[in-house]
């Protein structure tokens, strides 16, 4: 059955369907002859052994990579922390270099002055300048005086009887100021309590 089909094929050949068989066979022996040639090429193969040797020196060689870019990173970090933290005064310091040379000049008129009141007068403009600057720096007095207890804000020296019914549980007297900075306690204010 098969051999006929070969023969009536053979037989219905035109000149165009036998370039296209010549064309065939052609390309078959090149390919046949490009397998040969690999085929004759030696291949490395590697073992799974040495294939994960060497992933695992890839992989070392890359932590030791990322560890060392992290150590430097650390060692950056440390060094730019160690110059804010020494430079990090340096802008208030210079805001109240003003407010001493004012104190400089209030202690040469001190020297030679007779009137009292000239010198508290300026003793006063010396601390308004003062606290206004530390104003614009972000310090502000806690006001303590008649309001209720709070040990977030407030640190007890001692406990007196209130004199009235009002005043228990509040602070009745103030003997050091408390201050925030930038909305945070950073000298609670020592009071006196009411019991």
């Amino acid at each position: 059955m098969f051999s006929k089909k070969k023969h009536n094929d053979s037989e219905n050949t035109t000149p165009e369907n036998a370039a296209e068989e010549q064309l065939n066979t052609e390309n078959n022996a090149e390919e046949t002859a490009a397998t040969e040639e690999t085929a004759t090429e030696p291949v490395i193969e590697i073992s799974a052994e040495e294939q994960l040797k060497l992933d695992n020196a890839a992989l070392n060689d890359k932590y030791l990579r990322l560890f060392a870019e992290f150590d430097n990173f650390k060692r950056r970090t440390q060094k730019e922390r160690v110059e804010l933290l020494q430079t990090a005064g340096k802008e208030v310091i210079l805001s109240m270099l003003p407010v001493l040379d004012d104190f400089d000049r209030a202690n040469k008129a001190t020297e030679n002055a007779t009137d009292i009141a000239a010198i508290r007068e300026g003793i006063q403009l010396v601390h308004t300048k003062l606290k206004s600057i530390l104003n614009h720096k972000g310090l502000k007095e806690m006001e303590s005086i008649n309001t209720p207890f709070d040990t977030d804000l407030h640190e007890a020296i001692t406990k007196i009887p209130a004199p009235n019914d009002e005043l228990k549980g509040k602070v009745i007297d103030e003997l050091e100021k408390g201050y925030t900075l930038n909305d945070k306690v950073i000298r609670f204010a020592k009071v006196v309590v009411g019991s």
